[in-house]
């Protein structure tokens, strides 16, 4: 089986997020995304909740058979660092069977060789890179760039934080998120400056 993961804050998770997901999917042929949403990301310092960042994948996911959540970084707790998700995502699987990926932008990339464990991670997962607009691999090692794959995708300019601060600005967010993915946000009265 070939498996792919794709961590991130997914706060919220977006069309971006999915259209992302889908295309690598057909492209590299993967019979599974893991959908791994972090439990506290390292350079991150105001999130939603994780049980709503949670929430939102599974909804976000809900009806594609490829896409599927994982838990690892939730029971984990503490600081999400890759290199731990993937050896425990590992450690739950037949890696004897099963080929691993891990899901990057390529914004992500250029901050790759500062992340923890980066030469263990290559070792430990196949990297997969979408690349994002703006993109220049000039700022990027050569041991990094020889190890990891760039995927053949569109390139979809979309941010969480964009969608935050929109939302804020009671700016609208349709077609950034699915539709259940804003009743969530509505409902559970997320990113609001307002009490």
């Amino acid at each position: 089986m070939k498996i792919c993961i794709f961590g991130g804050t997914f706060d919220p998770p977006h069309i971006g997020h999915l259209l992302i997901a889908q295309t690598v999917c057909e492209v590299e042929d993967f019979d599974k995304i893991l959908f791994v949403p972090a439990y506290s990301p390292p350079h991150k310092n105001q999130i939603t909740d994780i049980e709503h960042r949670i929430n939102m994948v599974k909804i976000a996911i809900r009806d594609n058979p490829k896409f599927e959540y994982s838990d690892v970084d939730v029971i984990r707790k503490g600081t999400s660092y890759t290199i731990d998700t993937i050896v425990d995502i590992k450690k739950r699987i037949d890696t004897s069977k099963d080929e691993i990926y891990y899901l990057i932008g390529s914004d992500s990339l250029i901050d790759f060789k500062n992340w923890k464990k980066p030469r263990k991670i290559l070792k430990e997962a196949k990297v997969i890179v979408a690349i994002r607009p703006g993109f220049s691999p000039s700022d990027i090692p050569h041991w990094i760039l020889k190890e990891v794959h760039f995927a053949n995708i569109p390139r979809f300019e979309l941010s969480s934080s964009t969608i935050r601060s929109r939302w804020i600005k009671d700016l609208t967010i349709r077609y950034m998120v699915t539709l259940p993915i804003w009743d969530y946000i509505n409902e559970n009265k997320l990113y609001s400056l307002k009490p």
